[in-house]
């Protein structure tokens, strides 16, 4: 098997062909999914759902009495990588590393280890490290599954899209589950295909995982899912059913708080927000508390809570994760634009993709170079996203270059399926169309 093969299905259309084998597999991932967990290697040591911790422990009492095993090494650098998913603590990734490395050092070729360097990578978003690891991976042990979600995440955040739906289709033929289905779904996102990526974000439910968080996280993305196309209830049900599974999930928290703001109930969801960010205060979170604030008119928390996220950005460098797209957007939203354009660039030169571009094309409107930011828009634009940010960034920046009919396509497009995508900036995007009419 090669990872140059033809396409046996396109996988931008109906997800019909998958359909058929879905209750043959189970397992884990995607894009920016589930990192592969402690199922490699040593994982038949530990009983089935035994927690994150407790597998931990009993991987390190393994390594202790059998310290030559590769395996062993990689199945507890994973469960280091699990362990910052369900807590976000970035601090976790320099133990990953270090266990990656010294199953690397016991064996260069250990495929497990590999996949959980390029994993560790991808999670940094040092995108090119992760698509080497992940390479070297496949070449190690061709017939695993676990290194193609490495390499189709790591191409698709470099923008290569089409070697992307290559690997993608062959890790589908593969081993059609949880890890593939969620992929899939992210690939129909990006290219616009909400129904389509629907669908096959409920492959990836049914599917199940390994580990609780990772059933809660396919279900926190079933609800992203829907609030995307304005079907505000389902959502809600979606993220709730994550709890269910695994219960304070700080994601499906997060995406309760984004439906209780679409339904005008911006009280309820800054105090949520507020119990997210004292429990985990990732940028993400820290942002949308003070973006709510702003559009309750709760200038002065909002600036408070704010000033939050570059302090939160630094401790994430620190631990090695690149924030250049993530601080870009946050510095032409709330800082200082000529800083965003230059993180911007230098996120376009490593990782070329249509986030990066949208974040050049949106720092570039901010700075007052709203001519310079249309190629990027569109750029941000070219696979066919109906990402909402995405087209009001580029309807805004095209009303100011005074392409009025370009505007008003895409602040259109940017409200459509979900009118209140943002309580600060689908307002905006609002008013900036009614100023065309």
């Amino acid at each position: 098997m090669t990872l140059n093969r033809p396409l046996k299905t396109k996988l931008v259309v109906p997800l019909a062909v998958f359909t058929a084998t879905l209750a043959a597999i189970v397992l884990l991932n995607r894009s920016s999914a589930p990192s592969a967990s402690s199922s490699s290697g040593g994982a038949a040591l530990v009983s089935p759902g035994a927690s994150t911790d407790v597998q931990i422990a009993a991987f390190e009492r393994d390594l202790a009495d059998r310290p030559g095993e590769a395996e062993l090494y990689a199945a507890l650098g994973n469960a280091f990588l699990q362990k910052v998913r369900e807590t976000g603590d970035a601090a976790f990734y320099a133990r990953a590393q270090t266990a990656f490395g010294q199953g690397l050092k016991r064996d260069p070729r250990d495929a497990g280890s590999l996949t959980g360097m390029g994993a560790l990578a991808l999670a940094r978003h040092h995108f090119n490290g992760g698509l080497r690891y992940g390479m070297k991976a496949h070449v190690s042990a061709p017939e695993v599954v676990r290194p193609y979600g490495v390499i189709v995440d790591a191409q698709v955040e470099l923008g290569s899209y089409r070697d992307a739906a290559r690997t993608l289709q062959e890790m589908v033929d593969l081993k059609p589950n949880l890890s593939s289905y969620a992929r899939v779904s992210y690939f129909r996102e990006l290219h616009g295909d909400l129904p389509g990526a629907l669908q096959a974000m409920r492959l990836a439910v049914s599917a199940g995982g390994d580990t609780p968080e990772n059933v809660a996280y396919v279900q926190t993305l079933l609800g992203n899912l829907q609030f995307d196309r304005g079907r505000l209830r389902e959502a809600r049900a979606a993220y709730r059913l994550g709890l269910a599974r695994y219960p304070k999930y700080v994601p499906a928290q997060a995406g309760l708080a984004r439906v209780e703001a679409a339904r005008g109930r911006l009280g309820a969801a800054i105090r949520r927000y507020r119990a997210i960010v004292a429990r985990l205060p990732l940028p993400e979170h820290v942002i949308a508390l003070g973006e709510a604030e702003q559009a309750a008119g709760r200038g002065a928390a909002a600036k408070r809570d704010l000033a939050l996220v570059e302090v939160e950005q630094r401790l994430l460098q620190r631990s090695g994760v690149n924030t250049d797209t993530e601080l870009a957007l946050f510095e032409a939203n709330h800082g200082d634009p000529g800083r965003a354009v230059a993180l911007a660039r230098r996120a376009w030169a490593s990782a070329p993709s249509v986030r990066s571009a949208d974040a050049l094309g949106w720092a570039f409107d901010r700075a007052g170079r709203p001519a310079e930011a249309l190629p990027w828009a569109r750029r941000a634009l070219a696979l066919g996203s109906v990402d909402p940010a995405f087209l009001y960034h580029a309807g805004i920046a095209a009303k100011a270059a005074g392409q009025a009919d370009l505007a008003r396509r895409r602040l259109t497009r940017s409200l459509a399926h979900n009118p209140r995508w943002s309580p600060l900036y689908a307002p905006r995007a609002a008013r900036a169309l009614e100023g065309l009419r």
